[in-house]
């Protein structure tokens, strides 16, 4: 599998991560689009489209501060998905963001019924499995109890909520908050 990572700023590709975007995360997770496009504007921020042969599989938003960038968001098209794209994307971003601290946010696997609970723990698993490690501590992103997961470097709290304070502005990391320290044995 050949993918690759295309930074897209305007027509037909962007159209495309905007509905994926639009259709693949909760309402309460979803910045306004154009302030991840005006992000970009300024280089803090990438869009990039998930492709093989020119065709579309997936999007992957990326904030960057300093040697950190967090994988904002991270979305594989429905007909994509079962056949190692997830995985090959993921090892691209590696490759992409090599020597850097590449940070990922997902939705906590406690205190959940046990339908959505299996879809997180099953998300967990992936990034788990695909090389990336937890980091000692959970947040709340504007309501919604994340736990937090990097490829193997450390970064602390502070380090991350200052992605999103150099990417985004106060107004977005104003809204996030550091929840409790997770002990290590804590992974799946």
């Amino acid at each position: 599998m050949m993918i690759e990572l295309k930074q897209v700023f305007s027509g037909k590709r962007l159209e495309e991560v905007h509905a994926l975007y639009e259709t693949a995360f909760p309402a309460c997770e979803k910045k306004p689009f154009s302030m991840i496009t005006a992000g970009q504007e300024t280089g803090l921020v990438e869009i990039l489209a998930i492709e093989e042969n020119n065709g579309f599989l997936g999007l992957a938003i990326m904030a960057k501060a300093g040697d950190r960038v967090l994988l904002d968001y991270f979305a594989i098209a429905d007909q994509a998905r079962g056949h190692g794209v997830g995985s090959a994307a993921l090892r691209a971003l590696r490759g992409k963001y090599q020597g850097m601290r590449l940070i990922i946010e997902i939705e906590s696997t406690k205190c959940v019924d046990e339908e959505e609970l299996f879809l997180r723990t099953r998300r967990k698993k992936f990034y788990l499995r695909n090389g990336f490690t937890m980091l000692p501590y959970d947040i709340d992103l504007w309501g919604t109890e994340m736990e937090m997961l990097s490829n193997g470097m450390p970064c602390s709290y502070e380090e991350y909520l200052d992605i999103y304070t150099t990417a985004f502005g106060e107004e977005v990391s104003d809204r996030i908050h550091f929840l409790r320290e997770v002990p290590a044995a804590e992974e799946i």
